[in-house]
């Protein structure tokens, strides 16, 4: 390689920054408990605790690493001489936590990084007395690229790129290059041009005939998500640079045969965190701290992989499982685009709630923004001229909460339930809202500097109350001539995810309990409910208990004695999803946005005709868009039924390490084809 021009040398130090940043996190999680490391302290100056979010993608990447590790030195366990070469090690602690556990038996661990970290992380080592005595008299300084020379551990200030020299101090180290070696990067080799990545792993298939690389890294950078992250990147100078060439977990899965390994598997992070990793450790460390960011959660996990590739037979017992968790492949995707259009209108907010007070009035309740989280609501105005915002009276005391609903009556008033304010802080109990109608002074032109009026009304309710919850839905529905509030599932501040089906009689605001036959759905939460035709309710999707996307079609029907549940077989079966919105129109439920596990088919619309069950899924063409347009957390409201066009509101997250996203002005959504196409459109 060329002597480095200025600019390399500064993208150079910006990715060595990254390793400091990694470390912090990395300790975070490790004093929080989600795994036992403590020689990693003494590799940080300063600690300082991350968020629950940040805290799992850590450790979800910890395991998995370990994982590989484990199995490559047990199925090497009777040979005599193994390795461990880790490129880019930075301030790893792999070799002090193996050497702890007594599982370096005849393995030797080589690291290799920048000369500047591994002078670094020399003088931490010979400085730290926790660390040196794990040496004891066998540390001692090496000369040239050998930074440490410990027997087992091998420390080496060699740029990764620079293949031949990294080849002449492995040998002067001691390697075997005959010998069973596990290579491992960790978000190393994206930080270089994909030709000088390549190389390295066309490398070291030559040189390690019984090998096994792994391989941990970003994919998928095309999607609202992946946007986020590459931008994220390039702010702090360390573009990834294969993610581009390889986006996904089949091309890397062909980067790697192609250039010289025998067999390669490759998993995303979800498929590896559900598949591989038991029952009994996921629920340990979901239980170790309040986490509500799920969405973030598995698409950070959809945005990484964790690949293993293998030379030689013996290497090849180490490789993951293949598709452990085998995703749904949409059959269901339509070759159709929908049109969407931004409003000109500023709106953001995360976990809010909206109802639709008439075809040009929608109220938007609770939720957080970049101000914070708020309790006081805003109504949209769409005049001759669009849509404006219109600042709200309130008369009466309305919480904070994020997660909620805000249900919509017959007679015009809005009951509002559940949510939260952190997940130890549910709200308990009803409001009912009463918004006067708002007729703008000058329908021609913006609402802006009008005032609607809202009076709140804490509702007093008899009966058995339901558990306090938020990410439930509700719905009205109707028994006997009568109108109650149906609300189903969501999550209850000890963790739980709740499955019971609660109704509220409107006119005596007493809870009610029915006889409920047939198959009752299984727990969830951030799942839909809408009112159906028939006086029932449709509920679909949702999170389960398992934390896997449901893709089921539940409808609640009334009969003489109270209600009975039916599952629908749909055909094709629709993506499953969670935090996306619904509506039906007749006959027929609308299904937008959500979550799934995997990236590749971020869900956009689907159409579900609840007689025929069939169901088209169409793409949403977000061009238009000039930021990313994340669906999940958001709200949606059909705001003219005759020409129908769906109105997109607030959503976003917080993008593990990457920033807060907010989408920072509605959208429009032309239904008029997927309506058609699907042979749906009401009569």
């Amino acid at each position: 390689m060329a002597t480095k021009t200025k600019k390399q040398h500064g993208r150079d130090t910006a990715v060595q920054g990254t390793n400091d940043s990694s470390v912090v996190s990395k300790v975070s999680a490790a004093a929080q408990g989600y795994f036992q490391d403590s020689f990693l302290q003494h590799f940080v100056c300063k600690t300082s605790r991350r968020t629950p979010l940040i805290n799992r993608g850590y450790y979800v990447r910890w395991r998995a690493v370990d994982h590989c590790v484990k199995t490559f030195l047990h199925i090497t366990g009777n040979v005599s001489r193994r390795q461990i070469v880790v490129l880019g090690a930075g301030f790893d602690s792999l070799y002090f936590r193996l050497h702890a556990d007594g599982a370096l038996d005849g393995a030797v661990v080589f690291e290799v990084d920048f000369p500047d970290v591994t002078k670094r992380k020399a003088a931490l080592i010979k400085g730290s007395p926790t660390l040196a005595e794990v040496f004891g008299p066998h540390l001692r300084s090496g000369t040239g690229p050998l930074c440490v020379s410990a027997g087992q551990y091998q420390l080496l200030g060699v740029d990764v790129r620079q293949k031949s020299q990294v080849e002449e101090a492995l040998c002067a180290a001691g390697m075997d290059w005959s010998a069973p070696t596990l290579i491992l990067s960790e978000v190393v080799l994206t930080y270089m041009e994909t030709n000088w990545s390549d190389d390295i792993i066309s490398w070291a298939a030559k040189r390690f005939p019984q090998s096994l690389f792994v391989l941990y890294e970003q994919i998928r950078p095309n999607d609202p998500f992946g946007r986020i992250m590459q931008n994220h990147f390039l702010k702090i100078n360390s573009r990834l640079h294969a993610i581009t060439e390889y986006p996904d977990c089949s091309a890397q899965k062909r980067r790697f045969l192609d250039l010289g390994w025998d067999q390669c598997v490759c998993l995303d992070m979800n498929q590896f965190y559900l598949g591989l990793v038991l029952e009994e450790e996921r629920c340990r460390v979901e239980a170790l701290e309040p986490f509500d960011e799920h969405e973030e959660w598995h698409l950070k996990c959809s945005h990484y992989f964790i690949l293993t590739a293998s030379r030689g037979s013996l290497t090849t017992r180490a490789l993951l499982q293949d598709d452990p968790v085998p995703s749904v492949v949409p059959s269901s995707r339509s070759h159709s685009v929908l049109s969407v259009q931004p409003v000109q209108l500023s709106v953001e907010g995360l976990g809010m709630a909206t109802c639709l007070l008439s075809p040009e009035q929608v109220l938007l309740t609770g939720g957080s923004s970049r101000a914070g989280r708020r309790a006081a609501p805003r109504l949209l105005f769409k005049g001759c001229k669009g849509w404006s915002s219109v600042s709200v009276e309130v008369s009466g005391e309305l919480d904070v909460r994020l997660h909620h609903t805000a249900t919509s009556l017959p007679g015009g008033d809005i009951v509002v339930f559940g949510g939260r304010s952190s997940p130890l802080n549910p709200v308990s109990g009803l409001v009912r809202l009463a918004v006067e109608p708002f007729i703008s002074p000058d329908p021609a032109g913006p609402a802006d500097g009008n005032t609607a009026r809202l009076h709140v009304e804490n509702m007093t309710c008899t009966g058995a109350p339901p558990a306090a919850r938020w990410r439930h839905a509700a719905a009205v529905v109707d028994h006997s001539g009568e109108n109650f509030l149906f609300v189903f599932g969501g999550k209850h501040e000890s963790g739980a995810v709740l499955g019971d089906a609660c109704f509220l009689h409107l006119k005596q605001q007493h809870w009610t309990e029915f006889s409920i036959k047939g198959s009752v759905p299984e727990p969830r939460h951030s799942h839909t409910a809408c009112s159906h035709r028939m006086g029932g309710a449709v509920v679909f999707g949702g999170l389960n208990e398992r934390g896997a996307p449901l893709g089921d079609v539940a409808l609640l029907r009334p009969n003489g004695s109270g209600f009975a549940w039916e599952i629908l077989e749909v055909q094709p079966s629709p993506v499953p999803r969670y935090s996306h919105s619904a509506h039906v129109i007749g006959d027929n439920l609308l299904l937008v946005g959500g979550v799934w596990l995997h990236s590749d088919g971020v869900p956009d619309v689907a159409v579900i005709n609840l007689v025929t069950r069939c169901c088209v899924e169409f793409r949403l063409d977000r061009d238009s868009v000039p930021w990313p347009l994340m669906l999940h957390s958001f709200c949606s409201e059909i705001t003219d039924p005759e020409e129908p066009e769906l109105l997109l509101l607030g959503g976003g997250g917080n993008c593990f390490s990457f920033g807060t996203h907010f989408n920072c002005q509605p959208v429009t959504v032309d239904l008029t084809a997927a309506l058609h196409q699907s042979e749906l459109r009401d009569t």
